[in-house]
């Protein structure tokens, strides 16, 4: 079947571009609350995963036994921009497990951030691997392969113990097999599977709610949203989709984007968990659709509603500040 479409790109008074996506809203007993398009394909959550990767880095201790800070905690979920902070706080979060940065398996790129990457390059510097967008994630594994008395070399694989964790921690929270045959690898060169969208969305209302988690993980998942709430800018970075929604609504909302397309949430306080795909893979039109079920689902202030309103369907002016066009999001999903 095809998708709808559910984000349209305008220019005057003509749709000069559209994107069609699916999108899974579920509550934590796994009720359907939403379910527009193909929701049964399965997806790549890639780096929208990540808080629910970060689960037994806590669950086990190891986050206190390192003593890491809510900052760490929070860059632990990220896809960060590179900016200084960002590396400053991976290279804090290993240095608590005793490593440094020649442990990152995660590969080497210059900051996500154009700043980042223009003042990091002015400086007659090259990046290194803290400036990975991934470096967080990936200082948290270490700690968690040390923590547990394991050589952290290798800690990509998927049969290192630190992998095969992870992927216990994902099929657990989600109840969906995590098998070999619908795995790839994801651009940090750890594990990745693919699984539909109910599945995932189902695992972030879990999150969100601890409904269904050991006593142990239902505190992780608190203490790992409270961390982002109170950090955001370490889960993106200046001017990124998910820091400036997370700074408007707190812990109202966890959002966390993926790669082509794919975008998770939790809204706590309804017990829901969300899960969309951009067909095209556009984030754009992922951050769009995320913003209308954030203003169709969150009760907002009217100053809080205009600002995640400007997120999901912002104005888009020329290079001399003339208006020229926008982002519309479809009527289905605002509701």
């Amino acid at each position: 079947m095809d998708n709808p479409f559910l984000v349209e790109v305008t220019r005057g008074q003509l749709v000069e571009s559209r994107h069609r996506g699916s999108v899974s809203v579920v509550d934590a007993d796994g009720g359907i609350v939403l379910s527009i398009g193909d929701v049964d394909r399965r997806v790549f959550p890639r780096s929208a995963v990540k808080a629910l990767q970060a689960l037994p880095l806590l669950e086990t201790g190891i986050a206190d036994k390192y003593g890491l800070t809510d900052e760490e905690i929070a860059l632990a979920c990220a896809s960060h921009s590179g900016e200084p902070d960002h590396a400053r706080v991976a290279a804090a979060m290993l240095a608590k497990a005793g490593r440094d940065v020649s442990c990152l398996e995660c590969g080497t790129h210059w900051p996500m951030g154009e700043a980042a990457a223009r003042q990091l390059a002015a400086s007659g510097k090259t990046p290194s691997a803290l400036h990975n967008n991934c470096s967080g994630k990936h200082a948290g594994f270490i700690c968690l392969a040390c923590g547990l008395g394991d050589d952290p070399r290798g800690y990509v694989s998927a049969g290192h113990p630190v992998q095969r964790r992870v992927r216990e921690a994902l099929e657990e929270i989600t109840g969906a097999c995590h098998t070999d045959d619908k795995s790839g690898i994801d651009g940090c060169s750890i594990p990745t599977y693919a699984i539909p969208l109910p599945s995932l969305a189902f695992g972030f209302a879990r999150f969100g709610t601890g409904h269904g988690l050991s006593g142990e993980g239902k505190a992780a998942a608190e203490r790992i949203r409270k961390a982002v709430a109170r950090h955001p800018f370490m889960v993106a970075g200046t001017g990124r989709f998910d820091t400036k929604l997370m700074e408007i609504l707190g812990e109202r909302a966890f959002v966390k984007v993926g790669a082509e397309g794919v975008y998770c949430a939790t809204f706590p306080e309804l017990g829901y968990g969300v899960a969309l795909k951009a067909d095209d893979g556009h984030a754009r039109a992922a951050e769009a659709m995320m913003g209308a079920l954030a203003l169709r689902f969150l009760p907002m202030s009217d100053n809080e509603r205009e600002a995640v309103s400007a997120l999901a369907q912002p104005v888009f002016k020329n290079w001399n500040g003339i208006e020229v066009g926008g982002i519309q999001v479809s009527p289905t999903l605002m509701g």
